[in-house]
């Protein structure tokens, strides 16, 4: 598998990469999931929301990221998760799983409920630092990605894409994806240029986005 970031000059110093490993270490418990706006937790910490298609990866990421293989549920059944799911980190970062995109099993009545508090977090949450887009690596950017990409930039919220299921594919194609990723991002004004390769299957990527991500959690709090 090709460098687990892209470009490979943004790679993760081990001191960062340290820090991560100490943050993801710490105790990691759910805290709320809010199925309408007056269930979403105050916004105490700095937050990192996980969004994506549905099936894409998101909780088996979060549980590779956290070391936890049953904090976010996984399932076979695209769509299943049907709210915001908010999990605390060390009491320094709050990691928010969002319900996926692009197929569910629910009515379309449901699917506009949650899709409309979806979009209200991501355009009013002043404690969202930066949304994690998950990609599978074997597809890339597809037609259902596409208007969160513009909800985003249209409201100015920083959003990073991080590829899922990289031990699926060849280097070579993966390579060659990455490359056609980075040009496609470079029209996107609130995209983050560091693009993420991961697996949660081999843990390739994880050490480095945990890394990333702990540049954004606040400080240590004195005992």
């Amino acid at each position: 598998m090709p460098d687990s970031v892209f470009p490979p000059d943004a790679a993760p110093e081990p001191d960062a990469e340290e820090q991560g490993r100490l943050l993801f270490a710490a105790p990691c418990s759910f805290v709320a999931g809010a199925t309408k706006d007056d269930a979403i937790p105050p916004d105490t910490l700095p937050e990192i929301a996980f969004v994506g298609r549905s099936n894409v990866g998101k909780s088996s990421l979060v549980n590779a990221l956290t070391g936890q293989s049953a904090l976010a549920r996984v399932s076979r059944t695209p769509g299943r998760t049907r709210q915001i799911n908010f999990f605390e980190l060390g009491e320094r970062l709050m990691l928010v799983d969002l319900p996926g995109y692009g197929y569910a099993e629910a009515s379309k009545g449901e699917i506009k409920r949650w899709t409309g508090l979806i979009a209200r977090y991501l355009k009013g949450r002043a404690s969202l630092r930066r949304v994690l887009l998950l990609l599978d690596a074997r597809f890339g950017i597809k037609d259902t990605d596409k208007p969160l990409m513009k909800q985003l930039n249209e409201a100015a919220v920083s959003f990073q894409v991080v590829l899922t299921k990289c031990d699926l594919v060849e280097p070579d194609q993966l390579h060659k994806r990455v490359a056609g990723l980075a040009q496609s991002l470079a029209k996107h004004v609130a995209a983050h240029p560091v693009i993420h390769l991961t697996s949660a299957h081999d843990g390739a990527g994880i050490a480095a986005l945990r890394a990333s991500l702990a540049e954004l959690a606040v400080e240590r709090r004195a005992r």
